[in-house]
């Protein structure tokens, strides 16, 4: 094969299932065995939570989602579990529950500056395990140094929303496809998988991706 398959993935900084989908996927692009060319896309899990959210995300999902603190506690703890079977060390106690909408324009510059990969990595891990806001337009900044990018040129850029209509561009593309929950994989252009699903279901998926193009 000398082009590589694309994938295009939608998914929030905000998802524990994305996290943990990415390291499936790419233990699956391992097991497939050939290059992949994957590219991120915006989706808003949660579009009205307030930047600065005062509370937990147990606060959240039991205020904004009418569940049980218990029940909350219940799902947190499995989540937790199932992120530390592929290495993921997830602090829901340190999580800092924002709007995303931000870190998804930076996510954008990111990719205009060939460090799309690379800034959600960061993006999730700073979410997931380091408890930090990434709603607040310095922690973004900051963070984007953190792989290479120019801190003072993000912080520019998030101010003047420069790539908040390609955040707008994903999500109304996200609609059209009918995703209504993520991560989302659409393979190739022509096959959609959704869900943190095993690597081998992502490694066959690939490999019928090159069998019938």
């Amino acid at each position: 094969m000398t082009t590589p398959i694309k994938v295009d993935i939608w998914s929030d900084v905000q998802c524990p299932w994305c996290f943990i989908g990415k390291r499936k996927f790419e233990s699956g692009v391992q097991l497939f065995g050939q290059q992949v060319e994957i590219e991120y896309h915006s989706f808003e899990l949660a579009p009205d939570t307030p930047v600065d959210f005062e509370g937990t995300t147990l606060d959240y999902l039991a205020e904004r989602k009418g569940l049980s603190p218990d029940h909350v506690r219940s799902m947190l703890e499995n989540v937790t579990k199932i992120a530390g079977e592929v290495g993921l060390p997830f602090d829901f106690d340190r999580v800092h529950q924002t709007n995303t909408r931000k870190a998804h324009e930076l996510l954008h510059y990111a990719k205009a500056h060939s460090k799309q990969i690379e800034m959600k990595e960061r993006l999730l891990a700073a979410y997931f395990v380091e408890g930090q806001h990434v709603g607040d337009l310095g922690t973004l900044s900051r963070l984007a140094a953190d792989v290479g990018l120019d801190e003072a040129d993000v912080l520019r850029s998030l101010a003047a929303n420069e790539y908040a209509e390609a955040v707008a561009a994903d999500i109304a593309q996200a609609e059209v496809y009918g995703i209504s929950g993520v991560p989302f994989y659409v393979i190739d252009g022509r096959f959609g998988i959704s869900g943190a699903q095993s690597p081998e279901t992502f490694a066959a998926a690939l490999q019928q991706a090159v069998d019938t193009a």
